[in-house]
């Protein structure tokens, strides 16, 4: 753990590490080493498979923002999809900002779609804020386009919390289905399926999108409540 932190450091960019911080205020900004994700991903690219990396991964928790991201990349490399998700719900309960959490991307996930989906349906079941965000997050990322189904703007609709990251993933989920698959979505708006606010925070990124077209738009604003 020690060399990986000095090779992090290494890396460390204070420019990136203070505009880091603005962006995320509930991490500490000494948590913060800053480190820009492209060269923290091929950092990634150069560990994975190695006995180091193998270690890191099971040394929970981090102490940095960044070891944390750096664990995401190594996630997103694992081919096995078994193997992966059981590294993600072992690592979900440590994740504590939006910006971590939204970089989890793991690439077998795209593959394994009909087995990804029980998965989901547990995170976004779960208490843990980050996990419900992950769970959105992965039904945006692999359901709104060919495998759609109406269902899926149900389970996310019904979603009740108060916690600002979890609405927001609700009102990005829909503001991005609206592009997608829009007169599924739009009936959701339509019959205020969401909380207020995140009924309008979807209608406002929405309209913030260069993929609806500018009617579209225009009759989403006269919905706002």
């Amino acid at each position: 753990m020690t060399k990986i932190q000095s090779q992090l450091f290494a890396m460390q960019d204070e420019k990136y590490r203070k505009f880091q911080s603005r962006l995320i205020p509930n991490v500490a900004p000494e948590k913060i080493i800053g480190i820009r994700i492209p060269v923290l991903r091929n950092f990634a690219k150069k560990i994975f498979g190695t006995k180091s990396a193998e270690e890191f991964l099971e040394t929970l928790p981090h102490k940095f923002y960044d070891e944390n991201n750096l664990h995401n990349f190594l996630i997103a490399r694992i081919k096995n999809f078994e193997s992966c998700v059981v590294a993600v719900e072992k690592f979900l309960p440590y994740i504590d900002n939006w910006a971590t959490c939204d970089i989890l991307r793991p690439a077998i996930f795209k593959s394994h779609k009909e087995q990804l989906l029980p998965h989901i349906k547990k995170w976004i079941s779960s208490t843990d804020v980050y996990a419900v965000r992950f769970g959105i997050g992965m039904l945006m990322s692999h359901f709104l386009d060919e495998d759609f189904d109406e269902k899926y703007l149900a389970a996310v609709a019904k979603i009740c919390s108060e916690e600002y990251y979890i609405k927001m993933m609700q009102a990005w989920f829909f503001a991005t289905a609206l592009t997608k698959q829009y007169d599924a979505a739009r009936k959701f708006i339509e019959q205020k399926k969401l909380q207020p606010w995140t009924h309008n925070k979807a209608i406002q990124k929405a309209n913030e999108s260069r993929a609806i077209p500018a009617e579209h738009k225009e009759y989403l604003r006269g919905l706002r409540i």
